[in-house]
């Protein structure tokens, strides 16, 4: 047994194994992000997941129609009566607060979602270095063994480390020079 990530894993025997393994561990950071959560943050998400369903849709379509039915059914005592400027005020309010909520809820999000950009940047430097370091290895072996004529010019560019603060220069430089069309 192989040891990675704090927990003991069996020897893998095809990919699967290995994808399995990964799945696994991102699902035990997601569950780690999800325990670790404010109760200010569990709060807004139970609220936001709440009001982002058909039951929240329903339960305001029968309030709505009961209130509306109660003030305008003649005969009854009318607490708000047309043009309904208490319920207006409620809905409002309603309306302050669950935006709050979602927007506590998104913040919450983005913050994961950033983590995660973080996560799969670093993967990707690493990735980089690993490959690039891949690449000087194979062509000293290649001349040890005499099978390297060094005509590649991809090789020789291509085994060259990667400077993320130039490549961002000029993913910069590119944008400013060819601006994104804008959605209209």
């Amino acid at each position: 047994m192989k040891k990675r990530f704090g927990v003991n894993t069996p020897p893998k025997v095809c990919a699967d194994d290995l994808t399995r393994e990964n799945v696994q561990s991102m699902r035990r950071v997601e569950e780690a992000a999800l325990a670790n959560r404010s109760r200010a943050d569990r709060m807004a998400a139970f609220i936001a997941r709440f009001c982002g369903s058909m039951s929240f849709v329903w339960l305001h379509v029968l309030a709505f129609a009961c209130w509306i039915g109660v003030n305008s059914w003649p005969g009854m005592a009318h607490w708000d009566p047309y043009p309904f400027t208490f319920l207006t005020l409620v809905v409002s309010l309603e309306a302050i607060f669950l935006s709050s909520f979602i927007l506590i809820s998104q913040n919450y999000e983005l913050r994961i979602s950033d983590r995660r950009n973080q996560l799969d940047l670093q993967i990707n430097l690493l990735t980089e270095q690993e490959n690039t370091k891949m690449i000087q290895m194979l062509e000293r072996i290649a001349k040890k063994v005499g099978a390297d004529d060094g005509s590649d010019p991809d090789v020789r560019i291509l085994k060259e480390d990667i400077d993320p603060e130039k490549l961002v220069a000029q993913i910069e430089q590119a944008q400013r020079e060819n601006p994104a069309p804008q959605p209209s």
